[in-house]
């Protein structure tokens, strides 16, 4: 399929999924990532006068807004800044650490944010009567690359089938501006994080396995590690079989 084709696909997509569901618009996550600006220049397409981004800083690096609101005002978008970083500390103030493991520390504390990012983009969607799109692509789903009940909390999720080279792709198409597109993919969750060192992979390596099948053995069995030890997260809670 034609990366023109595929555009107007997903526009046509994401459209059609919120007059369905009752919906006047669509609201996202602006993170100044390649993905999320992506989804935020088709939900542009799909909804010119009824989309909202919303940035989210959380102890987040300067250069993320800066890139979010570049995105922002070359596509006309309209943005609210959530300033999250107070309720982040207190949050985790009246949470206490009560003497916890400390190995899972970071990890706990990573996860907070994009929950609280989920729960202000509900906000605005029942304010607005919108419909939450995620921004995770088919790599991040299959390994289970996202916060459960955090970016996983969405209504739709328009990159899913799409591996990173193909959101790339996707990205370059719309003219998402170069920086974005260049800069290392990072989820924001700590100070120099990036997902291809936390994940253990590269995206060209989830790329072809997913594409090919194709992978070194100790790539392999990392993926499918990561995959199958995350299924949780792919699917609703379980409940009894009677």
């Amino acid at each position: 399929m034609l990366i023109e084709e595929l555009a107007q696909k997903i526009t046509s997509w994401i459209k059609e999924m919120v007059l369905t569901a009752g919906g006047r618009g669509v609201v996202f996550g602006l993170s100044g990532g390649i993905d999320s600006s992506v989804i935020a220049v088709l939900c542009q397409k799909a909804f010119p006068d009824a989309c909202l981004g919303v940035i989210m800083p959380c102890h987040s690096t300067k250069t993320d807004q800066e890139h979010a609101e570049l995105l922002a005002g070359k596509f006309h978008i309209p943005t609210q800044v959530v300033l999250l970083d107070g309720v982040f500390d207190s949050l985790l103030k009246v949470l206490k650490d009560n003497g916890y493991d400390v190995a899972t520390k970071k990890l706990g504390e990573a996860n907070v944010k994009p929950r609280l990012r989920m729960l202000s983009l509900y906000y605005f969607a029942n304010r607005l009567n919108y419909l939450v799109v995620g921004s995770s692509n088919r790599c991040e789903l299959f390994i289970g690359y996202f916060s459960k009940y955090g970016d996983g909390g969405v209504d739709m999720m328009p990159l899913g089938n799409l591996v990173k080279s193909q959101v790339k792709e996707l990205a370059v198409h719309l003219e998402v501006p170069r920086e974005i597109i260049d800069k290392p993919p990072s989820a924001g969750l700590w100070s120099g994080q990036t997902d291809e060192i936390e994940m253990g992979l590269t995206y060209e390596e989830l790329d072809r396995y997913l594409l090919t099948g194709e992978a070194g053995e100790k790539v392999r069995q990392r993926i499918e590690s990561l995959s199958k030890r995350n299924e949780h997260k792919r699917r609703l809670p379980p409940v009894p079989p009677f």
